[in-house]
């Protein structure tokens, strides 16, 4: 069975830091592109950063280019989402998504959410 599971997330003031954690079991991230969404109160899930198979491509929204950084640890099979001098309006639940394409099938798999609030 596939699993994702974020962790990190919490309370903290504007300016501060959190690190989100995306843990596969069951799969390998090897073959599968990353991203994080978010999803804030009352607003649609939108993409905030996508790190591709190689991690030689990565991308980020305009709103938190310059502030988060995604990353990846191998051996861990493990994926981060590093915020930095976050703002109240990066208030959302963070979800870590893992899919790939294959010639028997396409694949997309989510992780269950980690809330991320931000105090002014």
């Amino acid at each position: 069975e596939v699993q994702l599971v974020e962790s990190g997330g919490g309370l903290v003031q504007a300016g501060g830091s959190l690190r989100l954690s995306c843990a596969a079991t069951g799969v390998s991230f090897d073959d599968f592109v990353i991203a994080w969404f978010r999803q804030a109160p009352g607003k649609e899930r939108e993409g905030v950063s996508c790190r591709s198979t190689s991690g030689l491509s990565l991308a980020y929204a305009d709103s938190v280019k310059g502030r988060f950084t995604i990353s990846r640890d191998n051996a861990e099979n493990t994926v981060y989402l590093q915020m930095n001098s976050l703002k109240p309006e990066d208030t959302a639940v963070y979800y870590c998504d893992a899919r790939t394409y294959t010639f028997v099938g396409n694949y997309d798999y989510w992780g269950q959410g980690t809330l991320v609030t931000v105090s002014s």
